[in-house]
């Protein structure tokens, strides 16, 4: 057990979709899903979305509001949909960061061939522990990351640790139906079509079947926003996409 009872223990359990694993081992179980699906990770989120994936992200990049005179930092950017929105959209510098060096490889790549690149910093690290001052970036954003973390709570305080006085928080994530005819068509394509789209598209049926229940075992669009404003953050709101498949929480460091 850790001397510190304020420390998760390192044999605890946490979820890995619907798998109970030890705690020490979530990262790497995690990391090795992605490298395994970022050669083809754009293709499949247009798949397993039917390409719905591209108007949340477009709604999302205006909720982010890009101004040229604000910093982005792109949480669990990985091929950097959001980074380039912000950019493209006019948009001050911003910061791609992942955890995960295959996923930044396959966004380097594509900042290249749209002309980016100069106006990116690349950052392979941990959400949970950033390594960024304090009150130094005007906003941050995270889209479809943050259930894979495995210490949310972590995540939330290094966001609002830095951001400006201010600045805004943004999460673009799967979320929970809100409307009762949508769910058992949603499951139905959860469970029995992406597997079988990951085997056909990707070779890898067991990553796209964690990544469905990593979607069911993400806290709800309420328990979610409580949690932004455990961690400090302030006049915290949800909007709901496509009846709640998807949800977009913003908060603010006041």
């Amino acid at each position: 057990m850790s001397d510190n009872p304020s420390l998760p223990n390192p044999s605890d359990e946490i979820d890995f979709g619907f798998r109970k694993v030890p705690l020490a081992e979530k990262k790497p179980m995690v990391r090795a899903v992605f490298d395994s699906v970022a050669p083809k990770y754009d293709l499949m989120n247009d798949l397993m979305s039917l390409g719905i994936h591209r108007l949340w992200k477009r709604v999302f990049n205006g909720v982010l509001a890009p101004s040229p005179r604000r910093t982005l930092l792109d949480l669990a950017g990985g091929t950097g949909d959001i980074s380039f929105g912000w950019l493209e959209g006019g948009g001050g510098p911003a910061i791609l960061s992942d955890i995960n060096a295959s996923m930044l490889s396959v966004g380097r790549d594509r900042a290249v061939s749209r002309g980016l690149v100069d106006r990116l910093t690349f950052l392979t690290a941990d959400a949970e522990k950033l390594p960024l001052p304090d009150r130094s970036v005007d906003t941050v954003s995270m889209a479809f990351g943050l259930r894979n973390c495995t210490d949310k709570d972590a995540v939330l305080a290094e966001a609002r640790r830095v951001l400006k006085p201010g600045g805004r928080f943004a999460c673009l994530e799967f979320s929970r139906v809100q409307v009762a005819v949508l769910s058992p068509i949603y499951d139905a394509w959860s469970f029995k079509v992406l597997p079988r789209l990951g085997q056909a598209i990707a070779g890898d049926a067991d990553s796209y079947q964690y990544l469905a229940e990593s979607i069911r075992m993400f806290p709800d669009q309420e328990t979610l926003a409580g949690m932004m404003r455990e961690a400090g953050m302030a006049r915290v709101s949800v909007q709901n996409l496509s009846g709640g498949i998807a949800a977009i929480h913003t908060g603010w460091r006041l």
